[in-house]
């Protein structure tokens, strides 16, 4: 191969994150709805539910924890923000 086939990049920012990295909080909120109804769903064995319940809970769980983590992440970010935007303020009345 020739060096012009081939394109090199050295930046390391290159890599995309995980596919629920981008949600933000209603995306997770809906992702914990989502779950709730998989979960339902595999409850009362309505079609497409697997040969095995626990299978599908553990599924119905894992989409549920995804949309608790990045919630909480969303949320806990809003949250130093605000506090970072009172510490700022409170530092320009002082001086």
């Amino acid at each position: 191969m020739a060096d012009k086939d081939v394109e090199q990049t050295d930046e390391r920012g290159d890599v995309p994150g995980p596919w629920w990295a981008d949600l933000g909080t209603w995306g997770a909120v809906a992702l914990i709805v989502f779950g709730g109804l998989a979960a339902a769903w595999v409850f009362f064995r309505l079609p497409g539910t697997p040969e095995e319940p626990a299978s599908g809970y553990y599924s119905a769980a894992r989409v549920i924890a995804i949309g608790l983590v990045t919630v909480g992440c969303a949320l806990l970010g809003r949250r130093r923000a605000r506090a970072a935007a009172m510490e700022e303020t409170e530092g320009r009345e002082r001086v």
